[in-house]
C-alpha cells in the first residue's frame, strides 16, 4: 500500500514501537516495482533538459537576426553576398544609355573571366574604380550588372553600414569584409554611397570630426593598398559627391580610376525608353524618339518613373493600352505637379497669369538664343499657377549672348505684367530666383563680365565648404553686385521694349490662352509666324518657367571633364 513520505512513516513507526522488545518490533520492507527505470531517469533528467532547451534558444537568438545578435555580431560585416546560390538577374542588356561607362566596367568582367589575357602582357587590372555621377543615372544598376555578368562572389553594402555608435565597430567590419572577400577570391566588393565614410579628413575638426568615421576610413585605406595583399579582390564604389572624398582614397592603387556616369543624351534616353517599355502594353501612337525629345535632362530613374506614371494614368482611364497622350500627361505630372483645376482664382488673377505666361512665350519666340517653346498652360499645377515648357537646344557650351537671351525670356512674365497692367505681382518669384543665380554665376564663376575679368571664384575641389570668408574683398563684392544688377536691368529694359513693339500679338496670345487654357507651338506659329532661326531637335535638360512658389528644376553638370560641382546654385549652370 502507498505510505506517502518514507521519513515520516519511519519516525511514526519508531515512536509507536519504542516500548516494544527488540524481537517484536516490525522491520518494514519497501517495494519500488511500480515505477519503471525510464520513468525514474526521465524525472531525474527533466531539469537538465529544460535548462539545455532554454540555453539553445538564447544562443540561437544571439547568433541569428534578433536583437541579441548585436552582442556577438556587431563587428561582423553587413555585406550581402551574391554568389552561385544567390544569382543577380540584372545583366548589361538591362543597362541602356551608359555605353562609355559600360566599356570600362565590362573590362573588369573580362579580366575576371580571362585573367591570362592581361597578365601575360604584364598588366594589372585596376583594383579600385569609382562610379561618379548625378543621382538616378544608374551607378548602382551598373554595379548589379557587373555582379550578374561576372558570375563571381559579389559583396554589396552601403557606406553607412560601417557606421555604428560603438567605437571600433566600423574598422572591425572593414576587416571582416575583406577577410571574407579574400577567402572567396576572385571576388568583387561594391560600396554604395562611399562618401558616408570617405569624406576628407581634417576639415574643421571642431564641427565635423568623427573619430569612429576616420578610423573606419583609415582601415579601408589600409585594406585597399597597405602591406597586406588583396590579390583577386576588386573594389567598386559609387558616389555623387566625389569632390568631398579624401584625396588618399583617390590616389593610384586605390580609387584612382573614376568612371563618370552622366545624364543620358537624346540617343541614351531613347535606349532607356526601349528598355522600360518592353514590359508595358503600348499602342501604335507611342513614338520612342518623340518621348526621348520631350524628356531632356531626365535620368534613367526619371524615365522609369515616367513609364510607370503613364501606365497608372492609362489604368485610371480604363484603357487596355498606354497611348502617347498618357506619356505626355505623365511628363506634365512629374515636372509641374498634379493639376488643380478646382483652385479658386479670380478673373483678374487669371488674366494676370495668362499675360505673364504669354510674355514668357512671346519673348522666347522672338529671341534667337532663347529655348524653343513646347507648351504654355494657365492650369495650376503643384505650387505654380501657370507654366511654360521649353525644349532647350543640346549644347555643351553657352556664351554671353545665350545667357542674356535666357535671362530676357525669364523676365518676359514680369515685363508683360508691367506693360499691360502698369504694375507687377509676386508671381515672378521663381523667375527672379533663376535669373539671379544665372547672373551671379556668369559674373563671379564663368568670368563673362568685362569689369570683373577672366576670374572665377568657384572652387571645384569643395575646399570652401567650411570657409568663413569669401574669396574676394568687400570692394569686389560691391562690384559683383553692381554688375549683376546692371545685367538684369539691361535685360529687363530690352524685354519690355520687345513686348511693347509686339503688344498686339501679345494680346492675341493671352486671349487665346484664356480661352483654351493650354496652347502649343502651333498657336504661336499662327500668331507670330515661323521663327527665322533653326531649331534643334536635341536637348540637354528640361527647363520650364513656373509662377508662384519656386519649383525644383532639372540641372546638368558643366560640359567639362570634371565631376558636377556641388556648391553652385541650381539653375545657374547651363553649359
Amino acid at each position: 500500500m502507498p505510505i506517502g513520505d518514507v521519513g515520516n512513516f519511519e519516525s511514526k513507526l519508531e515512536a509507536i514501537q519504542k516500548d516494544f522488545p527488540e524481537n517484536e518490533r516490525i522491520q518494514p520492507e519497501y517495494n519500488n516495482n511500480d515505477r519503471s527505470i525510464l520513468e525514474v531517469l526521465f524525472w531525474n533528467l527533466l531539469p537538465f533538459i529544460i535548462i539545455a532547451v532554454i540555453w539553445i534558444f538564447i544562443m540561437r537568438r544571439m547568433g541569428g537576426g534578433g536583437a541579441g545578435s548585436q552582442i556577438f555580431n556587431i563587428g561582423k560585416s553587413k555585406a550581402q553576398l551574391f554568389d552561385k546560390d544567390l544569382n543577380v538577374k540584372v545583366t548589361f542588356n538591362d543597362v541602356a544609355g551608359l555605353e562609355e561607362a559600360k566599356v570600362e566596367v565590362m573590362e573588369i568582367v573580362d579580366f575576371l573571366k580571362n585573367p591570362k589575357k592581361y597578365t601575360q602582357l604584364g598588366g594589372k587590372i585596376p583594383r579600385g574604380a569609382l562610379l561618379v555621377g548625378p543621382p538616378g543615372t544608374g551607378k548602382t544598376l551598373l554595379a548589379k550588372a557587373v555582379a550578374g555578368e561576372a558570375q563571381v562572389p559579389f559583396f554589396s553594402l552601403s557606406g553607412s553600414d560601417f557606421v555604428e555608435m560603438f567605437v571600433g565597430v566600423g574598422a572591425s567590419r572593414v576587416r571582416d569584409l575583406f577577410r571574407q572577400a579574400k577567402e572567396k577570391a576572385p571576388s568583387i566588393i561594391f560600396i554604395d554611397e562611399i562618401d558616408a565614410i570617405g569624406r576628407a579628413r581634417g576639415k574643421a575638426p571642431s564641427f565635423s570630426a568623427n573619430d569612429e568615421r576616420e578610423s573606419t576610413l583609415n582601415q579601408l585605406l589600409t585594406e585597399m593598398d597597405g602591406f597586406g595583399s588583396n590579390t583577386g579582390v576588386i573594389i567598386r564604389a559609387a558616389t555623387n559627391r566625389a569632390d568631398i572624398l579624401e584625396r588618399s582614397l583617390l590616389r593610384p592603387g586605390r580609387f584612382y580610376r573614376q568612371i563618370y556616369v552622366e545624364l543620358p543624351d537624346l540617343t541614351g534616353r531613347e535606349e532607356i525608353f526601349k528598355v522600360h517599355t518592353k514590359t508595358l502594353k503600348i499602342d501604335h501612337t507611342v513614338d520612342i524618339k518623340f518621348l526621348a525629345r520631350q524628356t531632356p535632362g531626365f535620368s534613367g530613374a526619371d524615365i522609369a518613373n515616367l513609364c510607370n506614371e503613364a501606365a497608372l494614368i492609362a489604368a485610371r482611364k480604363n484603357k487596355t493600352a498606354i497611348g502617347k497622350d498618357d506619356f505626355l500627361s505623365a511628363v506634365d505630372r512629374i515636372i509641374g505637379g498634379l493639376e488643380k483645376k478646382n483652385k479658386i482664382i479670380t478673373k483678374h488673377e487669371k488674366s494676370v497669369i495668362a499675360y505673364h505666361e504669354s510674355g514668357h512665350a512671346t519673348v522666347s519666340w522672338l529671341l534667337e538664343h532663347a529655348h524653343p517653346l513646347v507648351k504654355v498652360t494657365i492650369v495650376p499645377r503643384g505650387n505654380s499657377l501657370g507654366a511654360a515648357w521649353y525644349l532647350p537646344e543640346e549644347r555643351q557650351l553657352t556664351n554671353k549672348e545665350q545667357i542674356f537671351d535666357e535671362i530676357c525670356a525669364a523676365l518676359g512674365g514680369r515685363a508683360a505684367e508691367e506693360v499691360i497692367f502698369g504694375t507687377i505681382s509676386t508671381g515672378a518669384l521663381s523667375d527672379l530666383e533663376k535669373i539671379t543665380k544665372q547672373a551671379y554665376a556668369s559674373v563671379s564663376i564663368f568670368g563673362l563680365n568685362e569689369r570683373i575679368g577672366n576670374i572665377s571664384y568657384y572652387d571645384s575641389s569643395g575646399q570652401q565648404d567650411y570657409s568663413f570668408s569669401k574669396p574676394y574683398s568687400e570692394k569686389t563684392a560691391e562690384i559683383i553686385d553692381e554688375e549683376v544688377k546692371k545685367l538684369i536691368d539691361l535685360a529687363y529694359q530690352r524685354t519690355k521694349k520687345l513686348l511693347v513693339d509686339n503688344k498686339e500679338k501679345l494680346d492675341k496670345l493671352a486671349h487665346r490662352l484664356l480661352e483654351k487654357e493650354v496652347i502649343f507651338k502651333e498657336d504661336l506659329e499662327e500668331i507670330f509666324g515661323h521663327r527665322p532661326w533653326g531649331e534643334s531637335e536635341k536637348a540637354t535638360f528640361n527647363s520650364f518657367i513656373t509662377d508662384g512658389e519656386p519649383e525644383p528644376e532639372k540641372t546638368v553638370p558643366p560640359a567639362v571633364d570634371s565631376p558636377p560641382p556641388s556648391n553652385i546654385p541650381e539653375g545657374s549652370i547651363q553649359v
